[in-house]
């Protein structure tokens, strides 16, 4: 696990970057590789690398790493879990015992298609020297970020945002904002791939690859794809219990590799608990958990969390969070995600990583069985409005009728979700998994968006629309594993932990436990109004159910209550008259009434308010 960054200038193109910001934008990742740092550089290229060592911590398993022939030179993030057995299966010499010389000297044997033969989280940057090429790559599922600044002649990488605006500034290259990626920002409470807040820098999309050539031919593709359900599929419920059960036990006997010590988050919920229950079973001696406590009582599923450890022999720790020890990590937010990114629960996952930090410098989470396997509710929104959609003008005037529902003697929450399934009702089938997303949550719609920023709507011409021929469901959770999975969820986890020097690991997200999922009847991702069927049934084997039987929570902070008393000062400072105008971006009018309705009783507004907090801290940073 370590943070990457470099350049690539080919010979037509003028000298631009130079060794100084290459040195520049390393230091800017040292949070990501605190324990060593390496430069490489020619005329065309250099690599720079911060490293967190976790396996093979000798010298060897350094980088930059140049190949055994000398050709290749490779920075690399991330971990390739089953290198011990490629190097068997591929007969490889080597000097060390890192997966970082496994990956290398599989490229020197196959180039790029070494890609298929890898289990694991990954970004890379591999330079050839003898043809002067470079080749980027991201995993699977896009666990490991990487992103690019890309201007038609020259190219520049790193792990994160801030190294690559370290570059631009030591080049003398301004940045401009990317208006409709924050119109983006505003409806989903993220920035999608392949967009980030500024022009000409570019997230590369999970499952892509690229090349850069010394004739400056760029080249972008993706080398793999999640499989759509085809038939037959899975239906038998024995069979496929075993089956989950015997990859996931090898997905966290794989996450378990480690030459340093490992722990698991551990919610309580779900999914941390099956992670927790198999890194039990497999791993000899107690494993370390480590969870989140809440003062509010509506939120703390602490109590849960420390009876999983409980049962499983775990060594449990909790920490607590209160708004005053939240506070004191606002101002880390927006440095540490270098672009606006409104998941309030970023602020426990920065705390447990710091806890954890002090423990083990590897952790396992459960990211991924809420897309794979059907946990959220508008999984089955998806379904029923799938099948009003069927019912013609019925479901156009329902849509209308419920779209009034502002107007009735109701509680202002159920008037809100009353008038978003009216809104959601009346939503072309195109691109309907993003506004159903985006409503689900209650951010912004897409004409609230674009009446705030006083522009079009942007297009979704260029977003992955699932197969019209799936059913809504099937579509939705597809959706969300190209965009909510990597660009929020695993963005978040990444930042938070890689900013305390912890690496986090996620074996729900293995792409052969992906792969699977696709085949299962849906049936078994939800039976008789029980989400994540097939997961619990797995999770019931080392667990008693009675221990999960109670509503879905999430991790998320009392942030309503919050924002109404002890952080109200955020909206006075952010969302002022005087500040919304100075910045200049958004309607001060319309942010004054979005202000006005949450303070006069519509709480349930403080994902919009949020999400405009969060933009402003960004934009009043320059």
């Amino acid at each position: 696990m370590c943070g990457i960054a470099g350049w690539f200038q080919p010979q037509n193109s003028p000298p631009l970057f130079t060794l100084e910001g290459l040195a520049a934008m390393t230091a800017r990742l040292a949070h990501r590789g605190p324990d060593a740092e390496g430069l490489f550089a020619d005329q065309y290229c250099a690599l720079g690398h911060r490293r967190l060592s976790i396996l093979d911590l000798s010298a060897a398993g350094q980088q930059p790493m140049i190949s055994a022939c000398g050709r290749y030179v490779v920075v690399y993030n991330g971990e390739i879990y089953n290198f011990r057995e490629l190097a068997h299966t591929h007969q490889l010499a080597l000097q060390g015992r890192s997966d970082t010389e496994v990956l290398l000297a599989l490229f020197a044997k196959m180039g790029d298609a070494c890609v298929h033969q890898l289990n694991g989280m990954f970004a890379w940057a591999i330079y050839d020297t003898h043809h002067h090429r470079i080749h980027l790559c991201r995993d699977r599922l896009g666990i490991k970020p990487l992103y690019y600044y890309w201007d038609g002649q020259r190219l520049a990488f790193a792990s994160e945002l801030k190294a690559l605006k370290t570059l631009m500034g030591q080049a003398n290259i301004p940045l401009q904002h990317h208006t409709e990626a924050l119109s983006y920002y505003l409806q989903w409470g993220f920035i999608p791939a392949p967009y980030t807040a500024y022009t000409h820098i570019y997230k590369l999309p999970p499952a892509h690859q690229a090349t850069l050539t010394i004739e400056g031919q760029w080249q972008l593709a993706p080398y793999w794809q999640l499989p759509t359900p085809r038939f037959p599929l899975i239906t038998d419920l024995p069979t496929a219990t075993e089956q989950l059960q015997d990859l996931l036990r090898s997905a966290v006997n794989y996450r378990l590799i480690s030459d340093v010590p490992v722990g698991v988050f551990l919610s309580g919920g779900i999914d941390s608990s099956l992670v927790a229950a198999l890194a039990a079973e497999v791993q000899a001696s107690p494993i370390k958990t480590f969870s989140i406590s809440f003062v509010e009582a509506d939120f703390d599923e602490a109590p849960y969390a420390e009876g999983v450890a409980k049962a499983l022999g775990t060594t449990h720790q909790t920490f607590r969070l209160s708004w005053q020890e939240a506070q004191t990590r606002l101002a880390q937010l927006p440095q540490l995600y270098d672009e606006p990114f409104a998941d309030s629960s970023a602020l426990p996952t920065l705390l447990l990583s710091q806890a954890a930090r002090a423990e083990v410098s590897v952790a396992l989470g459960g990211d991924g069985g809420d897309e794979l396997f059907w946990g959220y509710g508008r999984y089955p929104l998806a379904s029923r409005l799938q099948y009003l959609k069927a019912l013609g003008n019925l479901r156009r005037m329902t849509g209308q009728g419920l779209s009034l529902a502002a107007d009735l003697p109701l509680p202002s929450m159920q008037r809100a979700r009353l008038a978003k399934a009216g809104q959601l009702l009346q939503l072309p089938t195109q691109h309907r998994q993003a506004y159903l997303f985006s409503q689900e949550q209650l951010f912004f719609s897409p004409q609230q968006a674009a009446e705030l920023m006083g522009k079009p709507n942007p297009s979704l011409h260029w977003m992955y629309e699932p197969p019209a021929k799936l059913s809504a469901a099937t579509r939705q959770s597809l959706w969300e594993l190209q965009y909510y999975l990597p660009d929020d969820l695993l963005t978040k986890v990444d930042r938070a932990s890689m900013a305390c020097g912890l690496e986090l690991r996620v074996p729900l997200l293995d792409y052969r436990v992906a792969e699977w999922s696709m085949q299962l009847s849906p049936k078994l991702k939800r039976f008789q109004g029980q989400d994540k069927y097939l997961l619990k049934q797995v999770l019931y084997r080392y667990l008693p159910s009675v221990m999960f039987e109670r509503p879905k929570r999430g991790f998320a902070i009392p942030l309503a209550k919050w924002l109404q008393q002890d952080w109200h000062y955020l909206i006075e400072q952010h969302l002022s008259t005087e500040n919304i105008r100075r910045v200049g971006l958004v309607d001060e009018t319309l942010v004054q009434q979005y202000v006005q309705r949450f303070e006069s009783g519509e709480y349930w507004r403080y994902h919009q308010l949020w999400a405009l907090i969060v933009l402003h801290q960004f934009l009043e940073q320059g």
